[in-house]
């Protein structure tokens, strides 16, 4: 009978000569199971190699680059200054007290990324997936979010002075306490007026 692989890391269990041989352990243990235990069995196997490997594929501890994975990773209080991230997976990656200024962040997928009182001044998050992040306290004064998806995104008391926003989506986003003065709203045309506080006046 084929067994489990004996390194019983996630990372093992993910590779492609390993992946085969649990779908065969499931498969030859059909005969010695009831039908409905049977596709317990299945159903588990396959949430574990489509969902729970794939979302352990990422390398927390590579280095900032163009494309770098690492969602549910811990980067708080780091230092990422001009760096590079355009295109990255940043899914649920937590950049809490970290320093982005001027970082490139277009086109990466930062969906319910944690950016509190994160510095991101002139940070460029164009074509951006941000919907239900959180950039309460951000400094994004300058940083430009041309077309983002900001649908749900949290600014609480966040600054956004002088922000472009021209065709980013807001659609239920909370933006109490923050500050849009200056800022490119989403039509590409208004510029919110000195002491715009929670909404574009």
């Amino acid at each position: 009978m084929e067994s489990l692989p004996h390194d019983n890391s996630i990372e093992a269990l993910w590779r492609p000569e390993n992946r085969t041989g649990i779908l065969k352990f499931a498969s030859l243990r059909q005969g010695s199971l009831e039908p409905r235990n049977t596709m317990r069995i299945v159903i588990l196997v396959l949430s574990f190699l489509f969902v729970i490997a794939p979302a352990q594929a990422a390398d927390c501890n590579a280095p900032a680059a163009a494309g770098v994975d690492w969602q549910r990773c811990y980067m708080d209080g780091r230092g990422f200054i001009d760096s590079t991230l355009s295109g990255s997976r940043l899914r649920e990656t937590s950049f809490q007290r970290s320093d982005l200024s001027g970082a490139d962040l277009r086109r990466v997928d930062g969906y319910r990324a944690r950016f509190v009182s994160t510095r991101m001044r002139g940070t460029k998050l164009d074509d951006g997936q941000f919907s239900d992040a959180d950039f309460t306290k951000a400094d994004l004064a300058g940083a430009s979010l041309a077309r983002a998806d900001l649908r749900r995104a949290r600014f609480f008391h966040a600054s956004l002075r002088g922000a472009d926003l021209t065709g980013a989506k807001t659609q239920g986003a909370e933006m109490l306490g923050a500050d849009l003065s200056g800022a490119l709203w989403t039509d590409g045309v208004r510029r919110c007026a000195e002491g715009s506080i929670g909404q574009c006046n």
